[in-house]
């Protein structure tokens, strides 16, 4: 930038400050447009929308022309570069995760990303945990951590077809559901300690009823009592149980 365009922009930024035109602030928005979109590069992560991550950083940006101070001499790049990348960490940290992660351990997986990008850019094939820990400043353990966890960015969706398009299994087919057995087996252990504490007749009118699924009237002929009376003996049989060890584990 030569003196004269410099005087400009700061005359600009100076406007701003001191009436918050809107036309300042759109030249100076246009002129450092390209600045935002070579940050947002920066952090382009998976499959995160480019487009996503600009108009993200065009907020950084617009945030920055509104915080400078020409008089403090510091050039509006060394000002809009961190304020932009402000918001982008901000935005992959709230919007471009499918699982919960640490907040330091998001910043360092964003930044060993970049450090792999511009390493495989510059050496032309990709860098070792050791390459990537220089280059970041990070130990080799964090490294080793943020690419694994950056591996996990996206969550795999459980509707997704496996193998052939055109085949109707998805990955959800392939997870194992409750086995109502497990339920039966251990409502079983919960009640069998009162079931033997029960009289041996409805201990076996139980087992005839629920055991063997017997009629009342046939459980009624070959105990030799009445249909009425084994009514009557399961319904208290039963109710005594109920109180014991609860209804649900009965009804179930």
């Amino acid at each position: 930038m030569n003196d004269l365009s410099k005087r400009r922009e700061i005359r600009l930024f100076t406007h701003l400050r001191r009436t918050g035109d809107p036309a300042a602030r759109e030249a100076l928005v246009s002129k450092y447009l390209p600045l935002a979109r070579h940050t947002a590069r920066r952090f382009q992560h998976g499959t995160d929308p480019s487009e996503d991550l600009y108009q993200v950083a065009c907020y950084g940006l617009v945030k920055a022309i509104d915080g400078f101070d020409p008089s403090r001499g510091l050039a509006f790049s060394s000002y809009a570069v961190p304020t932009i990348s402000g918001e982008l960490k901000r935005h992959a940290r709230d919007t471009g995760w499918g699982m919960r992660v640490p907040r330091g351990l998001q910043e360092r997986i964003l930044d060993v990303d970049r450090a792999v990008a511009a390493l495989m850019a510059e050496r032309g094939r990709s860098p070792t945990p050791a390459e990537i820990a220089d280059a970041t400043g990070l130990s080799a353990e964090d490294v080793l951590e943020a690419l694994e966890a950056g591996s996990k960015h996206v969550l795999e969706s459980l509707d997704e077809p496996l193998g052939d398009p055109t085949d109707p299994m998805s990955r959800i087919d392939t997870v194992g559901a409750a086995d109502p057995g497990y339920e039966f087996i251990e409502n079983a252990q919960t009640v069998a300690p009162a079931l033997r504490d029960l009289p041996r007749r409805e201990q076996t009118i139980l087992s005839l009823r629920f055991g063997s699924e017997l009629p009342q009237s046939e459980i009624a002929r070959r105990l030799g009592i009445s249909q009425m009376h084994v009514s009557r003996l399961l319904r208290r049989t039963l109710d005594e149980l109920a109180e014991q060890v609860g209804d649900g584990v009965l009804a179930s």
